[in-house]
Formats: structure tokens, sequence, C-alpha cells
């Protein structure tokens, strides 16, 4: 046989996203002695989610236990659940711990991804004219960056101040002035209660309530920090009580949510009295159909008088204010969008053309899909992290993306080991792997009728996992390789005559 290079045996990998995902992977790449990898990030900074988001009061809802690497646990969190700013503190200083910052290229969104089957390369286009190519994509690009706006009519006619969440106006002051905030989900039920400490008066526009519940927040110990600095693995057991009652949740999802009604409904009886703006907040669908917000705040902000709750629709934005569907008109200083991230458009405006010249929005033209969300047949040595299904209503994200991570990793050693010059998954895997997320999706709450995020327009669920995690890990922990087609490289063999691409069966 033939003898391969180092460099040749060395597979490049471009990964897509300085945000949690790519970190992670760059991180178990390294750990494997996979090198030669590019982080591109579009932005100037890492951090993702925690990057955009900057409004005020801006925090992560799963506790710290469970948000943060498992491979890199920190015992000097001064509290349970922490702002967006602590989040953005550790990833940067797990990219400098990890030595990845001189892999990341910064100010570089990638627009193109195009599949070459010859060489087993991808072709990769930068906004900024820059063409690249890697033989692996991980893409890492999450669902919650890119803010979705609501295409009301008249919205760009309003005089006043407007901005959406994830792009917060600093620079204003909302001392003694009038706010309209459309949308009442994760996000706003986090900076409307921040708002409405400094607002005259505050409108919130809402399509449909949500269910809230109080969020155990607490400031640790001096005592528990010690503790967790001197034995390690007390942060870890914490960690797994989290996560089990995470699971447990779960199944709370897929069983009566009568107690998940009374403990929200009970909460709000605390600090809203009017009868009226209770019959509004009180959700008319099932817990978990939409996403489950947990807050301290939200209550008694919506309990307070300047604080109104407009549900009737609105028609259009005027240059004063907010018009609704039964003729008033809203006057407001500023408007305020909560109305959250385009999330079923996988991968936003990248152009993405695999095998055969196929293009990736054509095969999702029907709804986002794939195998174990993270491979698509006719799209070769392309990954994706937080893809399709694999979005959690009660356990951490980072748990799923551990599990993605170490999984691409085992996939570019293989092609690295066996000198492969690429590794497609097999449409039938694909296919059958689908059939049950849809399945377990059409009998869970995720399903069970109202609007939400982890839904296209035709009702098929796209974003949600629906199942337990630790299934996922089971299924995820190796890759079953006779689940893609793998090709060698034309003339790895002495007197290999193949042409290029000539599949080779997995072992």
């Amino acid at each position: 046989m033939a003898m391969t290079d180092a460099r040749e045996k060395q597979r490049s990998v471009a990964i897509i996203g300085a945000g949690m995902s790519g970190i992670c992977t760059a991180i178990k790449l390294k750990e494997a002695g996979i090198t030669d990898f590019t982080i591109y990030e579009k932005a100037s900074e890492i951090g993702g989610t925690w990057r955009e988001n900057t409004y005020p009061g801006c925090s992560c809802d799963v506790p710290l236990h469970m948000y943060q690497f498992s491979f890199d646990m920190r015992p000097d969190w001064e509290r349970k659940f922490v702002f967006s700013a602590d989040i953005k503190a550790y990833l940067e200083s797990v990219v400098d711990k990890y030595g990845l910052r001189n892999h990341i290229r910064f100010n570089s969104e990638i627009q193109s991804c195009r599949f070459d089957e010859r060489s087993g390369r991808w072709h990769i286009g930068c906004a900024d004219g820059s063409a690249h190519e890697a033989d692996v994509v991980a893409a890492g690009t999450g669902q919650l960056h890119r803010p979705r706006w609501p295409g009301i009519k008249g919205e760009g006619s309003f005089e006043g101040a407007h901005w959406h969440s994830a792009e917060w106006n600093h620079e204003y002051d909302l001392k003694g002035k009038r706010v309209a905030v459309i949308g009442n989900g994760a996000s706003a039920i986090q900076f409307v209660p921040e708002v409405a400490k400094e607002a005259r008066e505050v409108t919130v526009f809402q399509r449909s309530a949500s269910w809230v519940l109080p969020r155990p927040q607490r400031e640790f110990y001096g005592w528990e920090r010690a503790l967790y600095k001197a034995f390690p693995w007390l942060i870890n057991v914490q960690r797994w009580k989290i996560y089990w009652f995470g699971e447990l949740l779960f199944r709370a999802f897929h069983t009566s949510g009568d107690k998940i009604k009374d403990m929200a409904i009970e909460e709000m009886e605390l600090y809203v009295s009017d009868p009226e703006k209770k019959a509004k907040l009180t959700p008319d669908y099932e817990p978990g159909c939409k996403r489950v917000l947990f807050a301290n705040d939200w209550w008694p902000a919506m309990g307070k008088d300047h604080v109104h709750v407009v549900t009737e629709g609105i028609e259009e934005i005027c240059p004063s204010g907010i018009k609704t569907k039964d003729g008033a008109l809203h006057e407001v200083d500023a408007i305020i969008y909560g109305t959250g991230f385009d999330t079923t458009n996988f991968l936003g405006p990248m152009e993405v053309t695999g095998l055969a010249g196929r293009e990736l929005k054509k095969e999702w033209k029907d709804g986002a899909e794939a195998h174990y969300g993270m491979t698509v047949t006719g799209f070769p040595n392309f990954f994706l992290l937080y893809g399709p299904n694999t979005n959690l209503g009660h356990n951490s994200i980072i748990f799923m993306i551990e599990c993605q991570a170490n999984y691409i990793r085992q996939c570019v050693e293989k092609l690295r080991e066996d000198d492969l010059l690429y590794m497609d998954v097999k449409p039938k895997a694909q296919a059958l792997w689908n059939e049950k997320v849809q399945s377990d999706n059409a009998n869970s709450v995720f399903a069970s009728g109202c609007t939400s995020w982890y839904k296209t327009d035709a009702g098929k669920v796209t974003n949600n996992w629906a199942n337990y995690t630790f299934k996922y890990w089971w299924w995820t922990r190796r890759p079953d390789f006779a689940e893609f087609t793998l090709r060698e490289r034309p003339g790895k063999n002495e007197g290999d005559r193949e042409p290029a691409g000539a599949p080779v069966a997995a072992q």
C-alpha cells in the first residue's frame, strides 16, 4: 500500500461560529490531536447568542451547573442563574485556556459552501470576498442569533426610537418614556421588568400568553464555593442532580401539565389583581407547547398599574405609535421588538451546495431535517451542531452540543485514519431517523396545537427533540459507519485504477 504523508492524513476542518457549539467542537478536535481547523466567526468577538443579546436582565434560565462544559466546570460562580455577560466571560476564558484564539478568523461571515466531490473538499466563500477550502465543515451557527422582525405594516414609519431586543439601544434613556413592547417570549419576560423600572408607561402587545414559573435564583455562599474548589467532584454531583431533574421535567410535558399550570397561576395571582389582566395573561394551550419560561420579576412587573397588556391584534404601525385592529391608536415614544429569532431557517442566508449541485435550501423546502440533527444525505463531510430537532424544552443544550462534538470528532478521525475522500449519510438512515423524530414530536406537547418557534408555518416541528436526552447520548456516543457511504481516495492503493469517488464498504 502506498504511504500517505502526514499532511494528507490530517483533515482540515472549517468550524462556522465561535459560540458554544463551535468552541466545544474545536476543543474536542484539539484533544484528539486534530489541530488543522479554523473557526470562522462573523463578528469581531466570540460568544454567539451571549454576545448578541445584551438587553437589560439578559440571563440564562438553565442552572449554571448544566450551562457550562462538563469538562471545564468552574467553582467560582456567584449565583445559580447567571447573566449573559458572565457566560460570555466564561467562554472568553475557555477560548484562552484551550489555545483557540489563534484558530479564530474574526469578521468572516460565511456566505457559501460548495462541495467538490472529486477532491473531497468544501469551497468556502466569505462576505469579505475571500475564499477558503476545508475537508470538513462543522456548522455551529445556532438557532437564536438572527433577529426576527414581524413585518408589520408601516414598520418603518414610526418616528420614535425602535429596536429589536437582540440589538439593544443602550444609548436611549427610558426614564419617563411611553414604551411599547411587541412580544412576550423568553427575552421579553427578562427585559420588560427592567424597562418598567424606568419607563412612565409600558404596553405589552401580546399575541399569546406564556406559562411563567418562578426561577429558584440564589447567591452561592462562600463556603459552597470553597467546597467546590476543594472538591471539584461536588459540582459534578450537583450537575447530575439538575440533569435528572430536567429529564423528569420532560416526562411532565408528556403527561398532565396541571401542576405546571397551577404553579404558574398561583404565582400570577400573588401579584396581578386585575381580573381582566389576569385573563389576558393566562395561556390557552398546554405547558410546553411553547417554551415554559422561568422568571422571578415578571409577575411583579405585570402587576404594576403602569404596565398594560393589549391582546387586540396589531393593524399597523403609525408615525406616533401602534394602531390595533379595534381601531385604537396607542401613542408611544419607543417600540421594542421582543419578537424572537429566525429559528426554522437553519444556516440562515448561507448557500450550501452538495453532491451533483443539490442545494440544501431546496432539500429543506418542507422543513429542515438531519440524521441525529447533524448530517444530511448528499452533503458529505458537512456536520451541523444544534441542528434540526436537537433543541430542548426540558434540559440543557450544552449536553446535546457535547454529544454532537464527540460524534463529529470521531467522524473526522475516521476520515483521517482511513484516508477517505468523504463520508455521506445514507438516505435510508436519514429517512428512518426522521420518521422516528417526527413520530416522537407528533405525540408530544410540542405539536399540541399552538403556534411556536419550534415549528414551520406548515406545522412541522423542526427544532425540538421530543425524547430523553440520555437516549440521544446513547445513540450518538459512537457513529455507526454502516449508516454512511464511505468513499476512498482514488489511487489510494498501489495499482488502484478505480475512478474518483469509488465506494468502499463501511467497516
